[in-house]
């Protein structure tokens, strides 16, 4: 009967042997991930577990364990961000910035730190002072600057990447990398900033607009001076036209002071052209001048005697 009893019972019985081997496993045990690196301590000693996987532990309070992530992380400060710090010509600007880190040594880390979120308040700390005195060594027109040229970003990342190396540098933390995030003005400083980019840029304007002032008077000037010339050079020739027409109507005039007829009869035939101009019908007396010219040649030819045909 009791053998009976305990086949009876069997599949419970292999239950619980089954679930005791899980909270076995669980408790003699931990899973790593591939990501992740474990600091193991053994009444308080640490030792470092790199491989992923399952591996076996004591219990608490014989063993615990502390699992850090060894991928790079960012961190952008904290929660305000945006802190105030002033340039090397004492104006006052909010800058925000961030770093890429990982975790080198879990054992150093682990025993300067202990927890991530300490190491983050930590290094916050160091980020502030590493920004201050990085930004404090540049005037605000390196910083804050429309020609892109002027600006000198990429060698404040730099100082604030060397400073914050050093600092970490027996933290087990490696910093990979640093940025800035934002640069801006407060409203005071703001105002003050406009209102003098402003009058720099009206200083621009109002030297472009007197340059061009200048050379638009210059060409004025020239093109006055080439137009004043050329009149002169015009009125030259002219004159030396007007000289020439003169010398040769002078002789034509003594022409037509020995025969005032011929000089006459010219001038009636330059009417003549002049009215007759193309196809043209007049209805005129012909003793009018110059018409005259038309009676004449045509009594002509009724007096002129007719041959006669052989």
């Amino acid at each position: 009967m009791k053998k009976q009893e305990i086949f009876k019972h069997w599949p419970t019985m292999l239950l619980g042997f089954i679930v005791a081997a899980i909270l076995l496993v669980a408790v003699f045990s931990y899973q790593l991930n591939q990501n992740e690196v474990a600091v193991v301590t053994t009444f308080g000693r640490p030792s470092v577990v790199t491989e992923p996987g399952l591996h076996f532990c004591w219990p608490y309070p014989f063993q615990k364990i502390y699992r850090f992530d060894k991928r790079i992380r960012c961190f952008e400060g904290g929660a305000g961000k945006l802190e105030e710090t002033s340039t090397a010509d004492q104006h006052n600007i909010l800058v925000g910035i961030y770093v890429t880190y990982r975790i080198s040594d879990a054992k150093q880390f682990f025993t300067t730190f202990n927890t991530t979120a300490n190491a983050d308040s930590q290094l916050n700390s160091w980020m502030r002072s590493a920004k201050n005195a990085a930004f404090g060594t540049y005037r605000f027109n390196e910083i804050i600057n429309p020609d892109a040229k002027e600006l000198k970003f990429q060698a404040i990342q730099q100082a604030i990447l060397k400073d914050l190396q050093q600092r970490t540098a027996n933290y087990g933390i490696t910093i990979e990398s640093v940025g800035i995030n934002a640069v801006q003005v407060p409203q005071t400083i703001s105002e003050k900033v406009f209102a003098r980019m402003i009058a720099e840029r009206k200083r621009i304007a109002d030297k472009n607009i007197a340059e061009g002032e200048s050379e638009a008077r210059q060409i004025r000037i020239k093109a006055d001076s080439e137009r004043t010339i050329a009149l002169a050079d015009a009125e030259a020739q002219a004159k030396e036209i007007r000289a020439r027409g003169d010398a040769e109507a002078a002789v034509y005039y003594a022409k037509f002071k020995e025969n005032p007829e011929l000089a006459l009869f010219l001038r009636q035939l330059d009417s003549l052209r002049t009215v007759l101009k193309g196809r043209t019908t007049l209805i005129l007396d012909t003793d009018t001048v110059p018409f005259t010219l038309l009676k004449q040649e045509t009594e002509r030819k009724i007096s002129a005697p007719v041959k006669k045909q052989d």
